[in-house]
């Protein structure tokens, strides 16, 4: 990827483009039926087992909104500090494909449910405010299978209908990084209120990427291309980076942007065009005379606002002041939903700082390596707290605790049984300890005489040397202390 645009620009013999995205993120509202019929939303079900005469376009059948589905929507809308309107309207936006059975998708145009909002992304050199311009629902296609059967394409309608939240953003992003904290910002604070699961791998979660550029300085936006359906933050910035230097490409070379609709091809690395940008009234708006206008009032929508759990931002203010935890080290342990609250649950019954180092170190690693969620976790909670408070009172050494955690990533067993059974007890009689020092002592003259002449860091050989005569268990505090007085 161009190192440019993670600087925000790109640059041409002396010129300096600047690198302007905005995103169309789709987010499946995470509901048991689907938008408009009572159809299971169930991931990997049999082909076209999900689907209601609704659902496939028979005629006469009519849509009912699903209540639940409006909920989410205002609960992301909350989440996103966005204005939810007491009126909206849901329209007919017309276009052919083989899987939208009706022939128009039923979505929300000039009256969306929830309006402009913000959110805070933390990047290395500070917040940024990304603007939201609106949060509209709308009904998924169904999906079109061209590997299966070499003559035909096949079609799946399980997705139709099924509701999608589409999160469209202001042309704030200025970077790939960007980029990355804006998805998992939104991705964090929908998994927070319940409201989309954000498994990208499952499709709950893509995006469309507009990518336009512009040399610094200048003030209006270029033409922008919209690239569609893109399923992974990998892609996205890989997408960006290509789009943006084929449009820097094309201006050096005196040509003009196109604005069309445009596919990322993974396998090639590449954007090619899809089809010339279509602007609204290609797709016929009106509104859909089967539902009539969504009209909320204010006491409906003060109820849900006090179903609103604790959200990122304020866990991460609360995490800082209540834990003293840096602001970078409240930023981890927030991000997820689940990893804040086994961090809770493991610094109520233990010490804090040694639970956000344990958490975000070894556990992190444990999990990245095993393709696993903390959810999934081999190591509960209640067992890192113990582990963590036999290293504080001095039953184990931070090293040992290491091998025991490894025990208790392949077995979950309890620690304090690990610990028993294998003998890892630390050592930590002065008596016993003493006579082991004073043996390393004695069998070097040499490196003592050294030592007393100024030679200090002969100190973490004598150390060593305790530490492989005690097999690894002598405590390692009172090691050096008695070190010390010996020597000195």
């Amino acid at each position: 990827m161009s190192d440019q645009i993670k600087e925000y620009l790109i640059l041409r013999d002396d010129k300096e483009y600047e690198v302007i995205i905005g995103l169309e993120v789709h987010a499946q509202v995470l509901s048991e039926s689907k938008l408009f019929s009572s159809s299971p939303t169930k991931f990997g079900s049999e082909p076209n087992t999900q689907v209601s005469l609704v659902d496939a376009a028979f005629p006469g059948m009519l849509p009912v909104i699903n209540e639940f589905c409006i909920k989410q929507a205002i609960k992301t809308g909350i989440g996103l500090n966005a204005k939810i309107n007491n009126k909206s309207i849901f329209d007919r936006k017309n276009y052919f494909y083989a899987d939208l059975p009706q022939g128009y998708q039923i979505s929300q145009y000039k009256n969306p449910i929830v309006g402009e909002g913000s959110v805070t992304l933390d990047m290395p050199d500070g917040e940024k405010m990304i603007g939201i311009e609106r949060l509209h629902l709308e009904q998924d296609a169904g999906k079109s299978i061209h590997d299966i059967d070499p003559q035909n394409t096949l079609v799946d309608l399980n997705r139709s209908g099924v509701a999608l939240m589409e999160i469209v953003s202001k042309p704030d992003l200025r970077s790939l990084d960007e980029v990355n904290a804006y998805i998992k910002k939104l991705r964090s604070i929908m998994r927070y209120l319940g409201t989309c699961d954000g498994n990208m791998q499952e499709g709950s979660l893509r995006a469309d990427v507009n990518v336009s550029v512009r040399k610094k300085g200048e003030t209006e936006l270029g033409t922008r291309c919209e690239i569609k359906n893109v399923n992974s933050i990998k892609f996205m910035q890989m997408a960006i980076d290509y789009e943006a230097n084929r449009q820097v490409d094309i201006l050096e070379e005196g040509g003009s942007i196109d604005q069309e609709t445009r596919l990322f091809d993974t396998k090639k690395n590449e954007t090619r065009s899809m089809r010339t940008k279509e602007d609204a009234h290609d797709y016929r708006y009106f509104p859909d005379p089967d539902l009539l206008p969504l009209e909320l009032n204010d006491d409906f929508i003060n109820e849900i606002k006090k179903e609103i759990p604790e959200l990122p931002d304020e866990k991460k203010k609360r995490f800082i002041e209540k834990f003293n935890l840096s602001p970078y080290e409240a930023n981890i342990l927030v991000s997820d939903i689940e990893t804040s609250k086994y961090f809770e649950d493991v610094s109520k019954n233990s010490d804090v700082k040694l639970a956000t180092n344990w958490i975000t170190g070894e556990l992190f690693a444990l999990l990245n390596n095993k393709s696993i969620e903390i959810t999934e976790s081999p190591i509960t909670s209640e067992n890192l707290a113990k582990l963590i408070n036999l290293i504080k009172d001095g039953t184990i050494s931070g090293k040992i605790a290491k091998n025991v955690f490894e025990i208790m990533a392949d077995s979950g067993k309890d620690p304090k049984k690990i610990v028993e059974e294998k003998g890892l007890k630390q050592q930590s009689d002065p008596k016993e300890l003493e006579k082991i020092i004073d043996k390393v002592i004695s069998d070097n003259p040499k490196n003592v005489e050294a030592y007393k002449l100024g030679k200090d860091k002969l100190f973490g050989f004598f150390v060593g040397q305790v530490m492989k005569q005690s097999n690894g268990k002598a405590n390692p505090q009172l090691v050096n202390e008695i070190l010390k007085k010996k020597l000195n």
